[in-house]
């Protein structure tokens, strides 16, 4: 253990190309600058709320915000693991995974963004892939859950091919106007149901606790 007052930053889930990690400081400055460079086309907004779109510098404040609060408000039955994505070393984007009140529920939920350049090149599905193991395998989750905009089909396409099922529909105004959500989810006998590649998790005993997994 290497971070014994935060052995979070000690938690690492290593799938076929990819390394997802809690960013440094210093990384989370790089990773923002993935963000700043582009996630999606200027007519688009994927996102619940319109972060992704602020003008600098509240956009790079706001960025390194979200993670440090994250941090600081981690309780185990309600945190949210805010991992940076690693292909070769360099971050690429981030993956979150959400337990509200896990300890009774047992229940994930997911979101992520990935820069433009690496999209369309079946990350996004390998890195929601990984967490799925994480806590379907490790942390012992019951059930996933996750949504995205009906017009955002990257994002609904990497949850159908998972084998999530369609479980109603939400609404957000990320830019003062309603906009559907498809909902989905995935219990943990679908996702051990079908073969999975292997993702190595290390790290995780010295932390099991901060996630209420006992």
């Amino acid at each position: 253990m290497t971070h014994p007052l935060w052995p979070l930053f000690d938690l690492a889930l290593r799938s076929r190309r990819l390394e997802l990690r809690l960013p440094t400081d210093d990384e989370l400055a790089d990773l923002a600058a993935v963000a700043r460079a582009g996630i999606h086309a200027a007519d688009e907004m994927p996102f619940a709320g319109p972060w992704s779109t602020l003008p600098s510098p509240q956009f790079e404040r706001g960025f390194v915000q979200h993670h440090w609060t994250m941090r600081a408000n981690w309780s185990p039955d309600d945190w949210m693991l805010n991992l940076g994505i690693f292909l070769e070393g360099a971050p690429i984007g981030s993956q979150s995974v959400i337990g509200r009140q896990f300890p009774t529920f047992r229940t994930i939920k997911t979101g992520s963004w990935l820069g433009l350049p690496y999209q369309g090149r079946g990350l996004g599905k390998e890195m929601r892939a990984a967490v799925l193991a994480f806590g379907f395998d490790h942390l012992g989750a019951v059930r996933a859950d996750t949504e995205a905009f009906l017009d955002n089909e990257r994002s609904t396409g990497v949850s159908r091919a998972l084998g999530y099922v369609e479980d109603g529909f939400g609404q957000y105004a990320p830019e003062g106007v309603a906009r559907t959500t498809q909902r989905f989810r995935m219990s943990a006998d679908a996702w051990r149901a079908v073969p999975r590649d292997p993702v190595d998790v290390v790290g995780l005993h010295a932390c099991r606790e901060l996630f209420g997994a006992g």
